[in-house]
């Protein structure tokens, strides 16, 4: 079915003062999952609120609390997320780390105590949108085994890098599972296979079976052992720089909370050569579009682009929703 993106938030937004949250944070809350819905991302975006909800719900998020800030170093903060939602709290802390970037060249905040921020690339759009590169990250559960294990003992740490552009902010996005779990529920919901294998079986074998990764949550690394090596440094950052939770602690807990992520920005206006920062990236996207595809018809596109064009199409004709997702939106909103 298809929904239109005001008709989305208009509902999101209903249903979450309905939930008990100010006016201005189900407005920011509704305006986050509608944006990620528009560009494509499903998964992060209406797929989600059932589950945020239930977490609402069974206390893991605290809908009155917000990060604070509880360290600073100059150009680095630390800040705790106190549990609050985690939508609202990597709002502010990327906002205070381009404000940081704008006074001091380089800014960083590091937050622990965080709950899913759901689409990451939401906060490299917002460091981009205020002229600022950005480099993001945030450790999970476990739910990837390290490179020749059994058992999940590492996150799928989803990796943010945003380069502002005028005709079209790069933004990469990326868990470093080969699918994000929110994709593979996002085939599973639509009974299709994954294109490529994304995690383990329960017989330690490759599959591309939703059903069957999602039984143990064994997902496979981007890049196998180099994907696993990363995540494994990824969550040593987040969590050295928070002073927070690693993946191991947040996996003794019943429910995926207390995370751990780092927001890094840089004002790449202290070069003062702006005119060269453009012709380089023209070069670069340029020389990358200007290759003949495998299949013919297909295109090349530079990260963030693709979402860029889902967002236009969305806005236009609407976008595709799973029936009983949206049948469980209206449900909640009107029990």
């Amino acid at each position: 079915m298809q929904i239109s993106s005001q008709q989305m938030q208009d509902v999101l937004y209903e249903l979450f003062v309905k939930y008990k949250f100010t006016t201005d944070k189900a407005r920011l809350l509704s305006k986050t999952y509608t944006e990620s819905t528009l560009a494509g991302v499903n998964s992060h975006g209406i797929n989600r609120v059932p589950l945020f909800l239930e977490y609402v719900e069974n206390g893991s998020v605290k809908i009155d609390a917000e990060a604070e800030k509880v360290e600073s170093f100059g150009s680095i903060e630390r800040w705790d997320g106190n549990y609050g939602p985690g939508i609202i709290n990597a709002t502010k802390c990327i906002n205070r780390a381009v404000e940081l970037a704008k006074n001091h060249g380089m800014g960083l905040v590091a937050l622990r105590n965080n709950n899913h921020w759901m689409r990451g690339g939401t906060y490299g759009k917002i460091a981009a949108d205020a002229g600022c590169i950005s480099i993001l990250f945030t450790n999970t559960q476990p739910n990837m085994p390290p490179w020749g294990a059994k058992d999940s003992r590492i996150g799928n740490n989803p990796f943010i890098v945003s380069i502002p552009r005028k005709e079209g902010h790069v933004v990469l996005d990326m868990a470093l599972s080969q699918f994000a779990f929110g994709k593979i529920n996002d085939y599973k919901l639509r009974g299709k296979k994954l294109p490529y294998p994304g995690g383990w079986d329960e017989n330690d074998q490759l599959s591309n079976d939703p059903e069957k990764i999602t039984k143990k949550e064994r997902g496979l690394p981007v890049g196998y052992w180099k994907g696993s090596a990363l995540s494994i440094v990824l969550d040593m950052l987040a969590t050295l720089l928070a002073a927070g939770n690693s993946t191991y602690k947040i996996g003794l807990k019943k429910f995926e909370t207390g995370i751990s992520q780092v927001f890094l920005c840089i004002d790449p206006e202290v070069f003062h050569d702006k005119e060269l920062q453009d012709r380089l990236l023209d070069e670069i996207i340029d020389y990358t579009h200007d290759v003949e595809p495998m299949k013919a018809g297909d295109q090349i596109y530079y990260p963030g682009e693709r979402s860029s064009l889902t967002t236009a199409e969305n806005l236009k004709e609407g976008m595709p929703v799973s029936e009983s997702v949206w049948e469980k939106i209206l449900a909640l909103s009107n029990k």
